[in-house]
């Protein structure tokens, strides 16, 4: 993806903004290697963000939900079930773990999962509602669960 360079103010309160879904549309939670790629807006419309949903095509345990906004710039991503992430500090950071945009990183950075925002990072499903609560997606779109989900 292409990186758009935010001063982290402007990140910040777009990670903050509330969002929206746009539209009354059930989507599919992907299973066995597939993605989704959801819009949402925020309460006035004027910004634009999509929800992504990555499922691993192997592990069923790994995945991916990420937030970004302006189409290209990664708010937040939370990576469950994979492998360690090495930071720019050469810090590595055991999965799970939170990817923040950081101003000149983009999302180069990131932390451990903060337990009180994510107290069932086990639970994909109850993980995905928490990540929209942590993104502050108050009126969230609407998902059906598979079988393996």
């Amino acid at each position: 993806m292409n990186e758009i360079n935010l001063p982290q103010s402007d990140a910040d309160a777009l990670l903050a903004l509330e969002k929206q879904k746009v539209d009354d549309i059930v989507h599919e939670y992907p299973i066995l290697g597939g993605s989704l790629r959801v819009p949402l807006v925020s309460r006035d419309r004027r910004e634009v963000f999509v929800l992504d949903v990555y499922q691993n095509q192997i592990n069923l345990a790994k995945g991916t939900y990420q937030n970004r906004a302006r189409r290209v710039v990664i708010l937040a991503r939370l990576d469950f079930g994979g492998a360690p992430h090495r930071n720019p500090d050469d810090e590595e950071i055991s999965c799970p773990h939170l990817h923040l945009y950081r101003e000149g990183f983009g999302d180069k950075w990131a932390v451990p999962v903060p337990v009180e925002a994510f107290p069932s990072i086990a639970d994909r499903w109850q993980t995905l509602h928490d990540f929209l609560r942590y993104v502050n997606v108050s009126d969230p779109p609407e998902f059906r669960r598979s079988l393996f989900t």
